[in-house]
């Protein structure tokens, strides 16, 4: 009898650790899979936006050279050149992609009434150095939106899966956080002007 006991107890021994290795291996054929597609798009974001900063970087360093050529044709402007100054140095000193958006949204703005100018002054849109300095903008503008786009793509899927009953779950225990869209501002949103080198037709003669 007591043989007996020992093995009826032994048997359910086993059963038991057998049916916690099974429950153990189903929990992670569930988990890691999980898991890691929070990580890989947390990670997938994170690289989009660093895409997106290097461009944004590119164009703050278009800035000071810019602001300085329209400043020798355009001294009066102290206002806009101040506030572009102070909007871009916002930019590096926040390190939250919803504050650096928000700051490239205003520069963005603010750059737009800048090249505005040289409709205002003949001799700055005359400038090579700024039609340059324009052609060069124009180009990182356009790098910008493809990069906003991938970012914005890769964000939605990542806010997806944060919001999702499962992927919520996973989510938190990687530690990842829903990141803010790239939407630009109707200001920052109208296109840089662009130069036109086509030569204008002159001027209607007054009938004698």
């Amino acid at each position: 009898m007591k043989n007996a006991g020992l093995a009826g107890l032994l048997a359910v021994l086993v059963v038991l650790v057998l049916l916690l290795l099974v429950g153990g291996a189903i929990f992670l054929s569930f988990y890691i899979p999980g898991y890691n597609r929070a990580i890989h798009l947390e990670q997938a974001a994170q690289e989009a936006w660093a895409n997106v900063d290097a461009q944004l970087q590119r164009r703050l360093d278009l800035v000071p050279n810019l602001v300085e050529t329209v400043r020798g044709y355009a001294t009066q402007e102290r206002e806009l050149f101040e506030s572009i100054a102070q909007a871009r140095t916002r930019y590096f000193q926040t390190d939250s992609i919803a504050g650096r958006i928000d700051a490239s949204n205003e520069l963005g703005g603010l750059l737009s009434r800048l090249l505005m100018l040289q409709e205002a002054y003949p001799e700055l849109k005359a400038s090579q150095n700024f039609r340059d300095l324009q052609v060069a903008l124009e180009g990182t503008e356009n790098r910008i939106a493809v990069a906003r786009t991938r970012y914005n793509q890769a964000a939605r899927a990542l806010n997806t899966y944060t919001r999702e009953f499962v992927g919520s779950f996973f989510a938190r225990r990687a530690g990842g956080q829903p990141k803010p869209f790239f939407e630009t501002t109707e200001e920052a949103r109208a296109a840089p002007p662009r130069v036109d080198f086509s030569p204008r037709p002159p001027p209607p003669q007054p009938t004698p």
